[in-house]
């Protein structure tokens, strides 16, 4: 009986290591990635200022997530698992749409074509969507719950997402510009199960992976106009 409660314990603590460290990950991947739609919203739209705000706000939530997990490492006394792109749903899904990584997208080539920069509102707009179900998801789960420190950071990041996706729907919505399609939801939805079901249970089963050995924001620039986000 002590060997099953052991075993049960090590399966719940890998679960909560794997599931935080994914977010270790995608919250600093999200606002480093925001810098450069902030620069494209800023350069295409100067005069819709509440649009530049919300982006601003969606960068400064992403920031303030990843230092919140950040610090839930911190206080474990431990570095996150190395995860990288390979949990990344808006990596998969940038790579999808527009044929290269999130690094390539070329900046001045958004700002210039409508489909692109209307591409990419949609694109953020269902990772954000999908990201406020799952985070809805994991405050239902007994091992969220039980877990004060990760439930008061699910509930943080609760509370922020919806002024997320808001903004880009909102965006598109004003200028008459179309919604998501069918298939672009598919897109989505698939990037989702493939991580759900392959990718996130396959990082679960591998004992071996190391841990960071520095945090993924020792490289941030210095960017004092992020509305003081930046390191």
């Amino acid at each position: 009986m002590a060997y099953r409660r052991d075993l049960k314990q090590r399966v719940r603590d890998r679960y909560l290591d794997v599931l935080a460290s994914i977010y270790v990950y995608n919250e600093h991947r999200g606002y480093t990635s925001l810098d450069r739609v902030l620069e494209a919203v800023r350069k295409r739209c100067p005069d819709d200022l509440a649009f530049i705000a919300a982006v601003e706000k969606h960068r400064a939530d992403e920031r303030k997530h990843y230092l919140m997990f950040k610090r839930y490492y911190e206080l474990e006394g431990r570095m996150p698992l190395a995860i990288g792109r390979t949990c990344g749903h808006i990596d998969h899904f940038i790579s999808i749409m527009f044929g290269k990584p999130i690094d390539a997208l070329d900046t001045d080539a958004i700002v210039a074509d409508d489909a692109l920069f209307e591409k990419l509102c949609r694109v953020i707009m269902l990772t954000e969507k999908r990201g406020m179900a799952q985070v809805d998801i994991l405050l239902r789960s007994p091992l969220i719950l039980s877990n004060t420190k990760l439930k008061a950071i699910f509930k943080v990041v609760e509370r922020d997402e919806p002024s997320h996706w808001m903004p880009y729907e909102d965006w598109l919505a004003r200028n008459h510009r179309r919604q998501p399609r069918w298939w672009e939801k598919l897109v989505d939805l698939r990037i989702h199960r493939e991580l759900m079901l392959v990718r996130i249970p396959a990082l679960f089963l591998n004992w071996r992976m190391g841990r960071m050995t520095r945090w993924p924001d020792s490289d941030d620039r210095i960017d004092l106009s992020q509305t003081g986000t930046a390191r």
